[in-house]
C-alpha cells in the first residue's frame, strides 16, 4: 500500500512539475513544507535564504557565472547542476522538517518522495554520472550552509521580551478580538532575530530607521487617528475589498507571498520563451553571459529570500530597539500622552489579532520593501502579477506594478489595526535599502 502511494505521489509530482524546474520545484515542496510544520514568517525567511543559498551555491557551482553566497565554485565538471540543486534543498529541508529535525510533523518521506521525482525528471535527460556528481556536490555544499549558520544566532528557545509598562512603550497585547489566551505569551515575538547574524548587510542596525514620532507630534496624531478609524473590528469607513486584502496579506507567511510571485513570473518567461523543456545548463534558454535558466532562476530566489531574511533582521532589530506600542494598547491606554488631537477608546478592537511584538517597523513591510525591490529589478516596475495565499484559498490580488502591491501591503496593516502609518512608510525604506545593498554587493559577474 505503501508503495502504491508511493507511485501515485510519483506521477503527479512529475506531472505537475512539467513546466517548472527543480529549483521553483523545490521552492514549492519548501513553503509547503513550512505550511505542514506551522512556521512562522520569521523563521520562514530565514529558512527560505538556508534552501535557496544552498540551491544557487550548489548550481553556481558547476556552472561558475557569478560570485558565490558562501561556497566557493568548485562543482565537478559535467555534474548535473538540476541533480545538485535538488540535493541541495532536498539536504536542508531534511534537517529542518525530516527525520529528526527541528520540527514536527516528521514530513521525511514527503521528503523523500520529492528527491525521488525530481530525480525521475533529471534522469529523463541526465547521465547516471552525471546525477551522481551533481548529488555529491549539491550535499557538500547543504552541509557547508548549515553548518555556517548554525551558529546565527538561531534559536528554538526564544528569549523572552516583557516590554514596559510606561507611555508608548509595547507591552504584551491582549488577544482580542479573540476570547483567548489573553494577553499573547511574552517572548513569542522572536526577539533573537534583533541581534541574528545578517546573510549579506554588515550589521542588524545597519538600516535602522530613525524611530516612531514623538506622542505629542501631529504626526503621531495623524497615525493614532487613522488606525483608530480604518483598523476597528467593525470599521464603517473601511471598504469590503479593504478588509478582504487586509485578511489577504495576512494569511501565510510574507516569504510565501513574495516567493510564490517570483516562481510565477519566472515560469511566466519561460512560457514566453517556448522554454517547457528542461531547465539546466544544457538549455537552449542561455543567457548573454552563459548561465542557464536554472541558474537564473536559482539566482532570483536566492536574492529574494537573503533580501528578505536580512531585512527581518533589520526590522527586528528596530523593533525591539524602539519598544513602540501596538494601536491596541495606545487607543485603549492613551489618554496621558500629552496629545490633544487623540482621544482613548477602552472598547476599541483592531480587525485581527495583534502580534506580540513591538510596533515599529512594520515586519509585512519591511519584508515587501525588499521583495519589490528585488523583483522589480529582475522583472522590471510596471511587470502585471498576481498575488495568492497559501492559506486564503479562491482570493488572489491582481496588480499592474510592484509599487501598487507594496502600498496595498502598507494599507493592509493599517486597516486591519495593527499599525500605524509611519511603521509601514519607514518599515518598506528599510527594506527597500536591504535590498539595494544585497544586489550591490552579491551575485557579481564572474570574470
Amino acid at each position: 500500500m505503501r508503495k502504491a502511494g508511493l507511485a501515485i505521489f510519483l506521477v503527479f509530482a512529475i506531472g505537475s512539475a512539467a513546466r517548472a524546474d527543480e529549483v521553483t520545484a523545490w521552492n514549492n515542496t519548501l513553503f509547503r513544507s513550512g505550511v505542514v510544520a506551522g512556521s512562522s514568517s520569521q523563521n520562514m525567511s530565514r529558512f527560505a535564504a538556508l534552501v535557496q543559498t544552498a540551491v544557487f551555491d550548489s548550481v553556481n557551482g558547476i556552472e561558475r557565472r557569478y560570485t558565490p553566497i558562501h561556497v566557493a565554485p568548485a562543482g565537478p565538471a559535467g555534474a548535473s547542476s538540476s541533480a545538485a540543486a535538488a540535493q541541495a534543498a532536498y539536504s536542508i529541508l531534511s534537517r529542518l522538517y525530516g527525520q529528526g529535525g527541528l520540527f514536527t510533523p516528521n514530513q521525511q518521506a514527503t521528503l523523500d518522495a520529492s528527491l525521488a521525482a525530481s530525480l525521475a525528471r533529471i534522469a529523463r535527460y541526465d547521465s547516471a554520472a552525471a546525477i551522481k556528481s551533481g548529488r555529491d556536490w549539491g550535499q557538500t555544499v547543504g552541509d557547508a550552509i548549515w553548518t555556517w549558520r548554525s551558529t546565527d544566532g538561531f534559536s528554538l528557545a526564544a528569549p523572552t521580551w516583557e516590554g514596559f509598562t510606561t507611555l508608548g512603550q509595547w507591552r504584551p497585547t491582549p488577544n482580542d478580538p479573540y476570547p483567548s489566551p489573553t494577553p499573547l505569551a511574552k517572548g513569542v515575538g522572536y526577539p533573537q532575530y534583533a541581534k541574528m547574524t545578517p546573510w549579506s548587510i554588515p550589521s542588524p542596525s545597519q538600516f535602522r530607521p530613525g524611530g516612531p514620532p514623538p506622542l505629542t507630534s501631529a504626526q503621531y496624531a495623524n497615525d493614532f487617528n487613522e488606525t483608530k478609524q480604518m483598523g476597528s473590528q467593525l470599521s464603517a469607513p473601511r471598504s469590503s475589498d479593504q478588509t478582504v486584502y487586509s485578511w489577504s496579506w495576512a494569511t501565510g507567511t510574507a516569504s510565501y507571498l513574495w516567493n510564490h510571485v517570483a516562481v510565477s513570473l519566472l515560469e511566466q518567461r519561460g512560457d514566453d520563451r517556448h522554454d517547457l523543456k528542461r531547465n539546466d545548463k544544457k538549455d537552449e534558454d542561455n543567457h548573454s553571459d552563459g548561465s542557464s535558466t536554472l541558474l537564473r532562476n536559482a539566482r532570483v530566489l536566492a536574492a529574494l529570500d537573503i533580501a528578505v531574511a536580512d531585512a527581518t533582521i533589520g526590522c527586528w532589530d528596530a523593533k525591539y530597539t524602539f519598544n513602540f506600542w501596538r494601536p491596541i494598547t495606545a487607543i485603549r491606554e492613551t489618554a496621558d500622552d500629552g496629545n490633544a488631537a487623540t482621544t482613548p477608546d477602552a472598547t476599541w478592537t483592531p480587525l485581527f489579532a495583534t502580534p506580540a511584538h513591538p510596533e515599529y517597523p512594520s515586519g509585512h513591510s519591511c519584508v515587501s520593501g525588499a521583495a519589490t525591490t528585488i523583483l522589480a529589478k529582475e522583472f522590471g516596475e510596471q511587470t502585471r502579477f498576481e498575488v495568492t495565499s497559501d492559506l486564503l484559498l479562491g482570493v488572489s490580488r491582481s496588480f499592474r506594478s510592484f509599487t501598487d502591491a507594496l502600498e496595498e501591503v502598507k494599507n493592509a496593516r493599517i486597516f486591519s489595526g495593527i499599525h500605524f502609518r509611519t511603521a509601514c512608510d519607514d518599515g518598506t525604506t528599510l527594506g527597500k535599502q536591504v535590498a539595494q545593498y544585497v544586489l550591490d554587493h552579491n551575485f557579481q559577474r564572474a570574470h
